[in-house]
């Protein structure tokens, strides 16, 4: 025969402060490496950012530019073309990649002219990235384009 320890109120006290401690570790834990990663912040004060929005985006359709994103062994492509599918040279192109959720991949890529294009020499790991790019058209008007890229494991 076993005897079997009475449920004092000690013992649940012990166990329901040991549940709850669980919990709240996890969640500070979480916490900390939320916040350590991507802050979120796109724009500093986002009311100013929106005041041209509508203005920017309806000179960005006007242009009627295509973007074209390609990236295959090492080697992110951009080709831009018109309403009539004729290549579009913009007069100032810069492009930038990174990882959705963190600052720590991000880096600027430097353009090559190329027949049809742009291409960039960079290595990405597989998962899932952001390639930023802002191009400007001879008449200043900005072209300004986030895509999300995909990269599948060897």
């Amino acid at each position: 025969m076993t005897s079997a320890r009475p449920l004092t109120g000690r013992m649940v006290l012990a166990i329901a402060l040991t549940a709850f401690g669980v919990i709240i570790a996890v969640n500070l834990t979480l916490a900390w490496f939320a916040v350590r990663t991507f802050s979120g912040l796109v724009v500093t004060n986002s009311y100013v950012a929106s005041q041209g929005f509508d203005a920017r985006r309806n000179a960005q359709e006007a242009l009627g530019w295509d973007l074209d994103l390609d990236y295959a062994e090492g080697a992110l492509t951009l080709a831009f073309s018109d309403t009539a599918g004729e290549t579009v040279r913009p007069e100032l192109i810069e492009a930038a990649v990174g990882r959705p959720s963190t600052l720590r991949d991000d880096r600027t890529l430097t353009l090559d002219q190329m027949p049809g294009g742009y291409g960039a020499a960079v290595d990405l790991a597989p998962g899932a990235w952001r390639v930023e790019i802002v191009a400007l058209a001879e008449d200043g008007t900005a072209f300004h384009q986030s895509r999300s890229l995909h990269v599948a494991a060897p």
